[in-house]
């Protein structure tokens, strides 16, 4: 294999570089993320966890919004603890899928949305578009109305105001991430500590039922009453478009391609991910406690976050003439909102660039989003006033929990498939497990969905029935069966993992990356798909084997002959 591999590295050298530099050749943007000379990157250690904290947090922050607020109230205040299993439930699907995106990201170095536009076809990865894009538009609503609310009720702002005042994080945004993606996870970390000390407070100043708590937790209980909320609290806790951005936030984080460093990621990965979520969870399920011990325990009805905010004064805990817990509330919101607002714009980035490759200014982006959800709440806000503002957090929590099949489903197919993720695909159990938490997603959206068309087709307005008949069936029958496509279609797509040789030479990852190249379109970035040449795919298996030699000979003369063409 010797021999060959110097033939290799002759087709490999750049003329206008030095031997040294040719035999050192690292891929663009990785040396950034080298590990330190004395440490090894396969291996995991407890040491390096540290230093891989950060994505999944980055992607948690979207499960603490103000959607998720609401949600959490509502069902607090109206059902009591009956709901908390469904908060445990919910966030051990989202632990497992997050698991799932973020490995399926570190071993094929492609994002969900962009195997999405490798392996379908244009009008079922346009309709994925659509879809993705609706779940982003209702998150970044849920985002202006519960920033809107946190100013009108820390500073008495008028809610018309505040919404139009949120346009104004865009900049926020932009100068977080102008100071790179390590900065934003700083930023991250802050309001999560802010949201964190706030409930932690809160729930002790509640002075919460435990044995009711526990009564919630382990003794699952759901009636057609509680079926919108829990479906909400479902599309609250498993955010479809958190799929999209944590697939695509650890690709740059990976070191090299050799399999035993891709193990040590995705274990460093799965303890990130644990720790994240199950902060998330416990914040969730302080929401929803205090509404409970404060609103349900006292039957008051709660229809408007800023009725929950009036109804803390009532904790008598003060500084000075301060009420202590609404503050602490209204802080709680805004951080809440502006934290999920970096999370939404980065979604929304990866999701257009992914299955359109269309790659538009941050600016541009972020700025049409939030039009796009400043024009219905400001239309609700003037309508409605607060209950419909209310109403509107809960029913977009709604719209991603019906959304959210579509994004779970492709991404199990991918991440059970032997030809791209080769040996990190799911085990048996995880594939299981993986569609277990699809199918109770999709059974909690048929439930509802047959139950709002069985109450438009009851109702005693004739418009309403005929909408029922004549749209919503229809619709609701096509999304079924393009969801049924999507799971059952054969595979096509040509993305794989991409893995290097396992030798400890610098020539190794030089050959790996450059033969990786070949499967993308010239001038594209590594790892996208390209219909002429799949990427090749290196185990720990492969050897001294001839077959492999040759492949990787032709491989070396492709692109010999593409740099002789290019100038290159």
């Amino acid at each position: 294999m010797g021999q060959h591999r110097d033939a290799l590295q002759v087709a490999f050298e750049d003329p206008t570089t030095s031997d040294e530099e040719n035999f050192m050749f690292e891929p663009p943007g990785m040396s950034a993320q080298q590990p330190e000379p004395d440490s090894d990157p396969r291996e995991f250690t407890w040491r390096g966890i540290l230093a891989h904290l950060g994505p999944a947090f980055l992607v948690s922050i979207g499960y603490l919004d103000p959607g998720n607020w609401a949600t959490d109230i509502e069902g607090g205040s109206r059902f009591g603890y009956k709901l908390l299993w469904v908060l445990i439930v919910a966030n051990f699907m989202a632990l497992l899928l997050q698991v799932l995106a973020a490995r399926m990201g570190i071993v094929t170095r492609c994002h969900l949305a962009e195997l999405c536009r490798d392996e379908y076809p244009r009008p079922a990865n346009l309709a994925l578009w659509v879809m993705a894009e609706f779940a982003i538009i209702a998150t970044d609503l849920t985002e202006v109305l519960g920033t809107a609310i946190g100013i009108n009720l820390l500073f008495n702002i008028p809610l018309m105001v505040g919404v139009v005042l949120t346009a104004l994080d865009t900049f926020l945004l932009l100068t977080a991430q102008s100071q790179g993606m390590r900065r934003v996870e700083q930023v991250i970390f802050v309001f999560l500590g802010i949201i964190s000390v706030c409930f932690i407070i809160e729930l002790f100043m509640s002075k919460p039922d435990i044995g009711k708590i526990a009564t919630g937790v382990f003794v699952p209980r759901i009636d057609s009453q509680s079926l919108y909320v829990a479906t909400a609290i479902v599309g609250a806790t498993v955010m479809p478009h958190n799929f999209y951005l944590h697939s695509a936030l650890v690709i740059e984080r990976v070191p090299d391609r050799r399999p035993g460093t891709l193990r040590a990621e995705c274990k460093y990965n799965l303890v990130d991910t644990a720790i994240a979520l199950n902060a998330a969870l416990f914040i969730n399920c302080a929401i929803l406690i205090i509404a409970a011990a404060n609103f349900w325990e006292s039957g008051v009805e709660v229809t408007t976050l800023s009725k929950a905010y009036h109804l803390l004064e009532n904790t008598g805990v003060k500084i000075g003439n301060l009420d202590l817990a609404p503050v602490l509330f209204g802080i709680a919101l805004v951080a809440s909102g502006q934290s999920s607002t970096l999370c939404g714009t980065l979604a929304g980035q990866y999701v257009m660039e992914g299955f359109l490759d269309l790659r538009a200014p941050p600016i541009i982006r972020r700025l049409i989003t939030r039009l796009v959800a400043i024009v219905p709440a400001l239309l609700v806000i003037s309508a409605m006033g607060d209950t419909g503002t209310y109403q509107l957090l809960i029913m977009c929590q709604v719209v991603l929990s019906l959304q959210l099949p579509f994004a779970i489903v492709p991404m199990i197919r991918f991440t059970n498939s032997k030809r791209r993720m080769q040996d990190f695909r799911n085990t048996p159990l995880v594939s299981t497990l993986a569609w277990t938490a699809a199918g109770i997603a999709v059974c909690l959206n048929i439930a509802y969905v047959l139950h709002l068309l069985w109450q438009g087709i009851q109702s005693g307005v004739a418009s309403i029935r005929v909408v029922s008949l004549a749209c919503g069936l229809p619709l609701f029958l096509s999304l079924s069966a393009f969801l049924a496509w999507i799971a059952l279609r054969t595979e096509t797509g040509g993305a794989g993992a991409v893995y290097r040789l396992e030798d400890d030479d610098d020539f190794g990852s030089a050959l790996d990356y450059e033969l990786d190249s070949l499967g993308s379109p010239i001038g594209s970035a590594p790892g996208q798909p390209s219909p002429m040449v799949e990427p090749l795919s290196f185990g720990e298996e492969h050897g001294e084997n001839l077959e492999d030699i040759l492949m990787l000979d032709r491989q070396a003369l492709a692109l010999s002959q593409r740099r002789t063409k290019t100038g290159t």
